[in-house]
């Protein structure tokens, strides 16, 4: 067995850093926090809520920030998939290795795919808690710790989406293989140091007032051979894609867009939100995105668990060209007139109060094609973004990290912390049965091949008496179905609740 063993000495520093800004912390509160509090709400003081706002904002930002660092587990033996890629951890060579080469150093993990594996993980863009961005729509919050994993995992699906758009899925970033483990230590001692500095503010203070937010996009830079012309293009593609999700309310997929999209269907910041309810947030946001770097691809998301080719064939028909927009030098090109490319969501449910084992072998077949852009769900009580599997478990992005800030609408704005260097797992068993699915289609004929090959997978066995979702010919007009449902009525919520055991991995081991 090749493993990390944890060390005890940093648990403890852990622990006494905690302890430290705990004391801190209830000083604070012995030294009049909490009757400051109540004397400003018996004096009916506007700042009241807004000091109990930051002080849950605050509250939640350390609690996600306080992680014990895990180490996730891959089997040699066993082929990994990654969103359609496979790769095989075991060295040609190393069928006849003897027993004791199970104890080499992490030197020797270099082997098989596992650089690859790893460069293409890192890949992927990572969308995680913030804190203090602007307040959101309709609130004061200016974090979402602690209720917004869904949204991030339904913004990490769709930018897996546009990644296959505009660079494709054998595009990985240049610097992945250069980020560093998460560092838990730090970050929890920061963020205990941060609740305390805060809550000392917020006495004295009012919340200020959010800066001006200039449009997001990087600036184009001086291009040199043919070569590196080509790798700044997608490296622009790189930066103008993970600028679309920056969490400013200028951003087209930003969480501040999500969360006024979310208004019109009842939801409000602070509020969970489900797996089926994000697809039909994350549809709104695509389709209504004025940035013409988008015009060239669009959302749809099925009905009751099946999927109307006319439908899906009509959203590959761009619009009419009085109603497309001009591109821009700064963005990605638009779609042919004649086609756009489409994101297919599938809200599903894969059983009754767990998922039925009978699915597993259909999420790995799903999780096997490269056209899948993954499945958002999660365990019950706590969301993330499944990417892939080995053997009985998930491979998944996990959005439980709270994260400062970054500033999307400035040139070359850090990309670091919206890429992830260590993935995790899960069992199949504990995954919720509540998810979406998701596809990427870049034409009619992509689609009809999509779905030819996935109604095969969808036959029923004796083993699936139900697939988990049906593609009819036709559109759903033509099966009179009620258009005016609201998503909430075809929503299968996780159970809520306040207590959650999050972990975050740092870097992986070889079994």
């Amino acid at each position: 067995m090749l493993k990390r063993e944890h060390k005890p000495a940093t648990c403890l520093r852990q622990e006494d850093n905690w302890t430290e800004q705990a004391l801190r912390f209830v000083l604070l509160c012995g030294n009049g926090f909490f009757p400051s509090l109540v004397q400003m709400e018996n004096k009916g003081s506007d700042e009241v809520e807004k000091l109990k706002t930051k002080f849950k904002s605050v509250w939640n930002n350390l609690k996600y920030s306080w992680v014990f660092k895990s180490k996730t587990s891959f089997s040699r033996n066993s082929p990994v998939f990654l969103l359609g890629k496979c790769y095989h951890f075991k060295a040609e060579d190393d069928n006849g290795l003897p027993e004791a080469c199970s104890e080499a150093s992490d030197e020797d993990f270099a082997m098989g795919n596992v650089e690859a594996f790893r460069k293409d993980f890192a890949s992927r863009v990572w969308l995680t808690y913030r804190e203090d961005f602007s307040p959101l729509p309709g609130s004061s919050l200016t974090s979402d710790c602690g209720w917004g994993c869904m949204l991030r995992a339904g913004q990490m699906m769709l930018a897996q989406a546009l990644v296959l758009h505009f660079l494709g899925r054998d595009w990985t970033w240049p610097e992945a293989l250069t980020l560093q483990p998460l560092d838990t230590e730090t970050r929890t001692t920061t963020a205990a140091k941060r609740l305390v500095a805060s809550l000392e503010a917020s006495l004295q203070s009012s919340l200020r007032s959010s800066d001006s937010e200039p449009s997001p996009g990087p600036h184009p830079r001086a291009q040199g051979s043919a070569e590196e012309a080509d790798a700044h293009l997608k490296e622009m593609y790189h930066c103008t894609l993970v600028s679309w999700f920056g969490d400013m309310s200028s951003a087209p997929l930003g969480l501040h867009r999500l969360v006024y999209l979310g208004l019109t269907m009842g939801k409000q910041a602070g509020d969970w939100y489900g797996p089926a309810v994000v697809a039909h947030i994350l549809k709104k946001a695509v389709k209504e995105a004025m940035d013409p770097g988008l015009a060239g691809i669009t959302a749809y998301v099925s009905q009751d668990c099946t999927v109307y080719s006319a439908d899906v064939v009509d959203c590959h028909k761009a619009p009419k060209a009085e109603e497309a927009s001009s591109e821009t030098p700064n963005t990605p090109p638009v779609a042919p007139n004649n086609n756009r490319a489409v994101i297919i969501l599938i809200p599903v449910r894969l059983g009754g109060e767990r998922t039925n084992p009978d699915y597993f072998d259909f999420a790995k077949s799903i999780l096997s094609l490269e056209y899948c852009i993954g499945i958002i769900g999660g365990r019950p009580k706590q969301a993330c973004y499944f990417v892939g599997f080995q053997d009985d478990s998930l491979i998944y992005m996990d959005p439980h990290y709270c994260q400062s800030f970054v500033n999307v609408s400035t040139s070359d704005f850090p990309l670091q912390s919206f890429h992830c260097p260590s993935p995790k797992k899960m069992p199949f068993s504990q995954m919720d049965p509540s998810c979406t699915i998701g596809f990427y289609s870049r034409s009619i004929e992509d689609y009809e091949k999509i779905r030819e090959e996935l109604s095969k997978l969808l036959q029923p066995s004796t083993k699936e008496k139900y697939p988990a979702f049906t593609f009819v010919q036709g559109r759903s007009r033509d099966y009179d179905l009620s258009a005016g449902l609201s998503p909430e009525k075809r929503e299968w919520p996780f159970l809520r609740t306040t207590d959650r055991t999050v972990t975050t991995s740092g870097d992986f081991v070889l079994l």
